[in-house]
């Protein structure tokens, strides 16, 4: 061989693995996802994200990965799922609740947080303030603090004559930090009695539906904790059993055999929240990003449920619902 191409031959050997990680393509970004519900419970909700993401130009079969975990309702698990996901050097993890927020936050104050919040975020210290949130964390929040009052109103017209009710709050869990302040207020104004029972973990249920039908309780209003949205068959099970009406904050749990829920559309969240997500790999920072309202809220009524209590729901309320679960 030529001395002459002896030499092109060796450069162009040399120079290829440089041409050939030129042209791999780049790295595609990670979005985290911290569910503090089960992924039965969520599915809904993560399909929602991926519909928004696409809708923007997104797929993971292309240019984003999406890595999820699960907490299955107990907050405890949360600051080491939040500690996996932070490992990982996502671009931005999606918290689907403000413990889950609250777990990411600690765990990290530079990667983008696009969380869920029905307590006041700024209350919580995980934003400065809604317009301009000032630290790592944006996405939405709710105040289920006025939602309450209108869950009440609902279960009130659905159950005439109605005058003592309960309350089953997860007390260790912001999710109710809002609605544990506000429901006495609300249900003093709409003449009800209210009873609280405080729970923090599924094994208590069973008790405080005991409890309520020896105090004759005669219905329910379930705070929207997570550890309550996984096991939102159980409690609508028990609640039957118990005879007592219910009304809940998602549709999750009418769908499962709830009376009635009213509250804002987890789903429509979920899928917002990728608008959230895509300017934020653009370059925007979420500090600058406003912290937004919900849009979209739902009613729904189970009529199988209202017939098993011997419940005729008024027509004046059912020309209201959203969705009728037959």
């Amino acid at each position: 061989m030529r001395r002459r191409e002896f030499i092109t031959l060796v450069g162009s050997a040399a120079a290829w693995p440089l041409a050939a990680r030129a042209q791999q393509p780049p790295a595609r970004p990670v979005i985290g996802v911290l569910s503090p519900i089960s992924p039965a419970a969520a599915v809904r909700n993560v399909e929602a994200l991926r519909t928004g993401l696409r809708d923007l130009g997104y797929s993971e079969d292309r240019n984003i990965i999406l890595d999820l975990r699960y907490a299955d309702g107990a907050i405890e698990r949360l600051p080491k799922l939040a500690a996996e996901l932070v490992a990982l050097n996502p671009a931005v993890i999606v918290a689907g609740s403000p413990a889950a927020a609250l777990a990411v936050r600690d765990a990290t104050r530079t990667i983008p947080i696009v969380m869920n919040s029905s307590p006041d975020p700024v209350a919580l210290g995980l934003a400065s303030s809604l317009a301009r949130p000032g630290g790592n964390v944006t996405g939405f929040w709710w105040g289920d603090q006025t939602l309450v009052g209108k869950r009440l109103e609902l279960l009130k017209e659905a159950v005439p004559g109605i005058m003592r009710v309960g309350f089953i709050v997860r007390v260790d869990d912001p999710t109710g930090a809002d609605e544990i302040k506000e429901i006495p207020i609300v249900s003093s104004a709409l003449g009800l009695t209210l009873r609280v029972f405080e729970v923090r973990e599924s094994s208590e249920f069973e008790g405080a539906f005991a409890t309520s039908v020896r105090e004759k309780v005669q219905g329910m209003c379930i705070n929207s904790s997570p550890l309550f949205v996984s096991h939102r068959a159980e409690l609508a099970a028990l609640a039957a059993r118990a005879r007592l009406p219910a009304v809940y904050g998602f549709r999750e749990f009418a769908i499962a055999g709830g009376l009635m829920s009213y509250g804002a559309s987890l789903s429509d969240l979920y899928r917002r929240k990728a608008a959230f997500i895509d300017k934020i790999l653009k370059g925007a920072s979420p500090a600058d990003l406003p912290i937004e309202r919900p849009i979209t809220f739902e009613l729904l009524i189970n009529l199988k449920a209202a017939k098993a209590l011997g419940l005729n729901i008024p027509p004046s309320l059912l020309a209201r619902v959203d969705e009728v679960i037959e």
